[in-house]
């Protein structure tokens, strides 16, 4: 999404049509419940928390939103990677989300900056970015996931970099509507201070695996809602490399993407 000279991320946008929904005439009875793919930033559950409705985190897949759209549990879902789409059809759909943009800035007659805006002074900004490392020799990226899975049972309340670790996990999903187990969908670091960071992997590049790291945290503080997302998550950016030594085991200097 491009607003007037301002771009806004998936995660924005996702939690920006969650708080807005009732202004568009085929949600304005409300929203049975939203949806989210896990590596997506969590801007959207602050949301759902104040609308006192459920927020699902899924693994990265459209098959598991379309269980909850058939369940009739979520209303509005979406993912990092631009996907959007409602319970009108069990798919994305670019064009209505486009539409409900529009529906949404002529309803509160302000420009999508100024809707955004707003929306970070009263639920505070969720800062995101993804990291993508393509083209990485396989055996090198399934040696930094192995290493890091290692750790994980032992990294709750550890140090790095100035942050703490609250809790670490390899990210498993129940089906809450056919009961399917979803596992190993992610690695999951959890920080005191609200960060998170969420690494996989995947191989449908063209050759080697791609690994994918997700950096997220709520900032609260309007003064601070502002900051290029890149230094307002550096400090967790920097935890994550000194913890899992990245760069030297990928053999790269930096992403070949930032998002």
């Amino acid at each position: 999404v491009m607003g007037s000279g301002m771009y806004i991320n998936p995660c924005d946008s996702l939690a920006i049509l969650t708080a807005n929904a009732t202004l568009v005439p085929g949600y304005a009875e409300g929203l049975a419940g939203v949806a989210r793919s896990m590596p997506t930033g969590r801007a959207v559950d602050v949301v759902a928390k104040s609308l006192d409705i459920p927020c699902y985190e899924t693994p990265t897949g459209w098959k598991f939103f379309g269980n909850l759209m058939d369940d009739g549990r979520i209303t509005i879902c979406g993912e990092e990677s631009f996907g959007t789409g409602s319970n009108h059809v069990r798919e994305k759909d670019g064009l209505w989300a486009v539409l409900f943009w529009l529906n949404i800035i002529a309803a509160r007659d302000q420009s999508a900056k100024t809707i955004v805006r707003e929306h970070w002074q009263r639920y505070g900004r969720v800062f995101f970015t993804r990291h993508d490392y393509e083209g990485v020799d396989t055996d090198a990226a399934n040696s930094l996931i192995a290493a890091l899975k290692a750790k994980l049972p032992n990294l709750a309340n550890t140090e790095i970099n100035g942050l703490t670790i609250e809790s670490a996990d390899n990210y498993r999903y129940e089906d809450p509507v056919d009961g399917s187990i979803s596992e190993n969908q992610g690695l999951r670091l959890m920080f005191t201070n609200g960060a998170r960071a969420v690494v996989r992997t995947s191989g449908t590049g063209t050759s080697g695996a791609t690994v994918r790291v997700y950096f997220d945290c709520h900032q609260p503080d309007p003064a601070l809602h502002g900051m290029d997302a890149q230094r307002a998550l550096k400090p967790v950016i920097d935890a994550f490399e000194e913890l899992t030594n990245l760069k030297a085991t990928l053999g790269r200097e930096k992403p070949d993407v930032i998002t």
